[in-house]
């Protein structure tokens, strides 16, 4: 049987402990909390103090920075990044490579596109569509 972790350096040169989460085989660091029946895909990384919630959608190389809150049921596609700090509503998609900044908001059921942007701190609410709107 081998080892159930890693150990991968970060930018600041401290090392991070990271598991394979039990439904899929995205990278979870120590810290990060991921409910059981969401799915994190491979290449897809998870950072301390995250918060993932049942039935959201982790897909492949994506990346969750540190303290962002992801909600029930939300999809996050594949090489997105969602910042330090954001949180992503239940139900919200954000597309393909799409950059949501640090502490931005996407309320329940927003729909955002691929290679949008997202700037810091900002709230974002769409129609069924994926138009934004004020928030």
């Amino acid at each position: 049987m081998g080892k159930n972790y890693i150990d991968i350096e970060n930018d600041q040169g401290d090392t991070l402990r990271y598991r394979k989460h039990a439904n899929g085989r995205g990278l979870v660091a120590h810290g990060a909390k991921v409910h059981p029946r969401a799915h994190v895909e491979a290449g897809a990384y998870i950072e301390p103090g995250a918060r993932v919630g049942a039935g959201a959608i982790i897909a492949r190389g994506a990346w969750i920075d540190a303290d962002a809150v992801i909600g029930d049921n939300a999809h996050i596609e594949a090489h997105a990044h969602i910042g330090q700090g954001a949180a992503v509503g239940d139900g919200a998609t954000v597309g393909v490579r799409t950059e949501v900044g640090a502490g931005a908001r996407i309320v329940r059921g927003a729909r955002i596109g691929d290679d949008e942007t997202v700037a810091a701190g900002l709230t974002i609410a769409t129609n069924p569509k994926g138009l934004w709107l004020a928030a």
